[in-house]
């Protein structure tokens, strides 16, 4: 079977409305994608995640004609917010199998490893079997991989874990596997809290890992937690996420820029111990104790 792909720039156009708009005239998958080459990680709570230069990507039957999909997207957006947009043709085996030439077998730490489906790891590891989805995160981001190797590091056995920002469920479903007893993964996307219950039914671990969004969490508390998601949704989490740790419990806080780590640590310092930041390239990973009350 082939298909046919649409091709063009966001520039302007609100891309929600723009996905529905492909979704209805029968687009079997819409994607948004960096046309240059900015990082994007976990978005902000209740955003709609974009690079600065979005291009957009929808698949259709190759029978379909996309002249006409092209003109009722310009009725609806308007003659000049839509470019003349490419048409490639997609053979099967080259949409199914396109992503596996930039994901392979990751380690992270000592033991843990990420693999797409059908690669192995050595004996011994302790695999998250992962493959690129419809939520964030495969271990590739300096973040997330501060994330996972913060987790490696961790004594997990019998823990209780809060993965805030679950997206693709990565960090949740490596928690699991790590040892973890309960991993509590939050998020605000539908499509985040899927993914992560598919990935951690991939994973044997579905037993272990309870998803919710943030208004349905209730008062669970936790001796671990991680957030990978922005500066900004951090600072406004802080007291929320200190009610949350135990005191004594442990705090992991990423997708944070070396330039933020110094304002958000003097934050988090009202609540918890904190540690030196853990950098990689531009980004931070910042760590600390909850101060035990007495």
């Amino acid at each position: 079977m082939a298909w046919k792909e649409l091709q063009f720039p966001l520039k302007d156009l609100d891309a929600e409305r723009v996905e529905a708009a492909l979704e209805e005239l029968g687009a079997l998958a819409v994607t948004l994608e960096d046309a240059a080459d900015d990082a994007l990680l976990e978005p902000a709570p209740g955003e709609q995640p974009l690079w600065p230069d979005s291009r957009v990507r929808a698949l259709f039957d190759a029978d379909r004609d996309l002249g006409a999909i092209t003109a009722a997207l310009r009725a609806r957006f308007g003659e000049t917010a839509l470019p003349d947009p490419a048409v490639t043709p997609v053979a099967d085996q080259q949409w199914e199998t396109a992503w596996r030439r930039d994901f392979r077998p990751m380690q992270f730490g000592p033991r843990l490893w990420v693999c797409p489906s059908g690669e192995s790891a050595p004996d011994d590891a302790v695999v998250v079997h992962l493959d690129p989805g419809l939520a964030f995160g495969t271990g590739t981001h300096p973040t997330t991989a501060l994330c996972l190797e913060w987790l490696a590091r961790a004594s997990l056995d019998g823990k209780r874990v809060i993965d805030y920002g679950c997206g693709s469920g990565i960090l949740a479903v490596a928690a699991a596997k790590l040892g973890a007893e309960r991993v509590y993964a939050i998020d605000y996307d539908p499509q985040a809290l899927t993914a992560t219950r598919d990935n951690a039914a991939a994973n044997g671990v579905a037993d272990k890992v309870e998803t919710a969004a943030p208004e349905l969490f209730g008062d669970v508390t936790a001796e671990l937690m991680v957030a990978n998601i922005l500066a900004r949704p951090l600072a406004e989490l802080a007291e929320r996420f200190a009610k949350l740790v135990e005191p004594g419990g442990r705090i992991a806080l990423s997708g944070i820029l070396q330039t933020q780590c110094d304002e958000l640590a003097t934050l988090y310092a009202h609540w918890f111990d904190m540690n030196d930041a853990i950098l990689r390239d531009d980004w931070a990973l910042l760590e600390g104790r909850r101060f035990i009350k007495y």
